[in-house]
């Protein structure tokens, strides 16, 4: 059986290596090349982050954004979902190396979370940690040992365990790695049931169309698409701006178009469709290749 370790470093390669990734359900919806906004922006402008500690940065704050804000204010589940690790070759290997890495990238990110919502615990608001049902206890000690100074209560989701008793109505319940169809039911149920403030996912793995509705907020996305081998753009969002295709490979930062949720979004999934920003990539690094013999 394979550990949720070896699960996440898997997902995670598919994740960065995999760009032109599409379910094998046809979307209920038209193509979003019909509807495509070349350059414009919903919201803050997008922007490749340049580093870990940028993007940490830029995902707390549109998760904070979406836990004010959220797309659907009678549904408060909230998503992030980036690349753990910034190196694209320590990603996907399966050693205990990788696997460790990732660990302690979801985890740090997921404490500077904490310390951002609730930066003096007994104030509030309350923080609770959910760790994935598939998870083993040497990453719940490690979580322990992270999360220790910061006020979190945490929690796992292991066997039928179920909820921690105590959730109120104004906390903050974070999902860390997600990574089985339990896990994403109790997230969507304690969401429908409004017993939280906001329930935000963080880096979920293992996600099929059925695993997160719609009315979800995806706060933050951060997706490199490689063409010719090589990361030559990225789909970004960053709430409550719109899902933006950046350029990485020629003028940094280059929006090449952006979407709608509705534009995007696999059917009644929260995850997108990435063809249509795998286009614009590509187009526009053939471009490049052939201004560039014209010289």
């Amino acid at each position: 059986m394979i550990s949720q370790h070896g699960l996440l470093a898997l997902l995670c390669s598919q994740l960065l290596l995999s760009s032109t990734f599409a379910f094998v359900a046809k979307p209920q919806r038209s193509s979003p090349s019909s509807s495509t906004r070349r350059g414009l922006f919903g919201g803050g402008a997008a922007k490749i982050p340049s580093s870990p500690s940028e993007r940490d940065n830029q995902a707390i704050a549109a998760v904070k954004s979406a836990i004010n804000k959220p797309k659907t204010p009678s549904f408060p589940l909230v998503e992030c979902e980036f690349p753990p690790l910034a190196a694209l070759n320590k990603l996907g290997d399966g050693s205990m190396r990788s696997s460790n890495e990732i660990d302690q990238a979801n985890l740090s990110f997921c404490t500077k979370l904490v310390k951002s919502i609730s930066p003096l615990p007994l104030m509030g608001p309350k923080v609770w940690v959910l760790l994935s049902g598939g998870a083993s206890n040497a990453f719940q000690a490690k979580a322990e040992k992270s999360l220790k100074r910061t006020g979190a209560s945490l929690a796992s989701l292991r066997g039928s365990a179920g909820l921690p008793n105590g959730i109120g109505k104004g906390d903050i319940v974070i999902f860390l790695t997600p990574s089985g169809r339990g896990d994403y039911n109790t997230a969507k149920t304690l969401a429908e049931s409004r017993a939280a403030k906001s329930i935000i996912l963080v880096n979920g793995l293992a996600k099929d169309q059925g695993s997160v509705s719609n009315f979800a907020t995806m706060a933050y996305y951060l997706k490199p698409l490689t063409y010719n081998s090589q990361v030559a753009g990225y789909l970004v969002r960053s709430w409550p701006g719109d899902w933006t295709c950046l350029d990485a490979a020629g003028a940094a930062n280059k929006a090449l178009g952006s979407f709608s949720d509705a534009d995007i979004l696999f059917g009644e999934s929260n995850t997108p469709d990435l063809r249509e920003a795998v286009r614009l990539v590509q187009v526009a690094f053939d471009e490049r290749a052939i201004a560039a013999r014209r010289k």
